[in-house]
């Protein structure tokens, strides 16, 4: 049985097949979950999507690399975002990126880092990008629910796409717990 494909390119004296590997297969996903949202004119793709799905491609055996991982990280950070931005009364303001960083604004992302980071330990379940889903939540840079949908959208997108890419080409992410 031949060894899969980055069992093959790590094998060799060279770094470049790894990280050639990692490299194409990050711009294929990451190019989908852009492409679907240029068509759907909604945020496909925001910054916590890039070390995801470098997680997907580098360390594969990683627990945090873990399709459930990935979506219940992200998921948790979503929420927690929501919850801390509307309870510190943030919701309709400008985004800390545009209107200024508050105290408000720190306690809401720091609360939603704490809180995601919190349950994220407690279920056994790392993943640590979604620490960036939860700020750009809090921060109030992606908050209506078209755009909160369309988040949760591309982390399954995406984590479809790189659980089945690895694995068509023979790669296993790490088993469940």
């Amino acid at each position: 049985m031949t060894p899969p494909l980055l069992q093959r390119l790590k094998s060799r004296r060279t770094r470049l097949g790894p990280a050639s590997y990692a490299a194409v297969l990050s711009l294929v996903v990451l190019a989908l979950a852009g492409a679907v949202g240029i068509g759907l004119h909604l945020p496909w793709l925001f910054p916590s999507l890039g070390p995801t799905v470098m997680l997907f491609f580098e360390s594969p055996e990683q627990p945090s690399s873990r399709p459930a991982n990935t979506l219940v990280g992200h998921l948790t950070g979503l929420v927690m975002g929501v919850l801390c931005l509307y309870a510190l009364g943030l919701q309709g303001s400008p985004p800390a990126p545009v209107g200024g960083l508050s105290w408000q604004y720190v306690a809401a992302g720091a609360l939603s880092v704490a809180l995601t980071t919190l349950v994220l330990t407690w279920l056994h379940r790392p993943h640590p990008p979604a620490g960036a889903t939860t700020l750009i939540v809090s921060l109030g840079i992606l908050t209506t629910p078209p755009q909160l949908l369309s988040m949760a959208g591309a982390v399954v997108l995406i984590t479809a796409a790189g659980w089945g890419l690895n694995v068509l080409l023979g790669t296993r992410p790490a088993a469940p717990e």
